[in-house]
């Protein structure tokens, strides 16, 4: 499913979530608006490496961040694995990947729109002006 985040056009696999196709894009845009803050949608964990970090990922409060090296010392795992599992999430803003960074910056984002889009995500949900990524 392809949907509007930000100013930037993202993709999910909705077939991981238990969700309707309506229900998920109105939540998805309330998310982008602020009024959203948790996504209460069943996830088909896939098994392995994927699913435990989307998993962790899941759990990461709205507002706060995690490091790659947090999530690998959580699971036994390198931070490099952590970083492909994160680039391989299928659901991402539902399943927050944006919220993982790097322990010295920011890190990558596989969205379509890359780390501006993740900028601007941790930006809302930081309650800062979006209006400096306008232009």
């Amino acid at each position: 499913m392809r949907f509007d985040m930000l100013d930037s056009e993202m993709s999910l696999d909705e077939s991981y979530l238990d969700v309707d196709e309506d229900e998920l894009r109105a939540r998805l845009a309330a998310y982008g608006r602020g009024e959203l803050q948790a996504f209460d949608v069943p996830v088909d964990y896939p098994d392995g490496l994927l699913g435990d970090v989307m998993r962790l990922m899941s759990a990461i409060p709205y507002g706060e961040t995690r490091t790659y090296g947090d999530l690998a010392a959580d699971l036994g795992s390198s931070a490099q694995a952590v970083g492909q599992a994160c680039g391989a999430n299928p659901v991402p803003i539902v399943v927050p990947c944006h919220r993982v960074v790097a322990a010295d910056g920011l890190g990558g984002f596989s969205a379509e729109a890359g780390t501006d889009l993740k900028r601007r995500l941790l930006a809302l949900e930081a309650g800062e002006s979006l209006a400096r990524f306008s232009e």
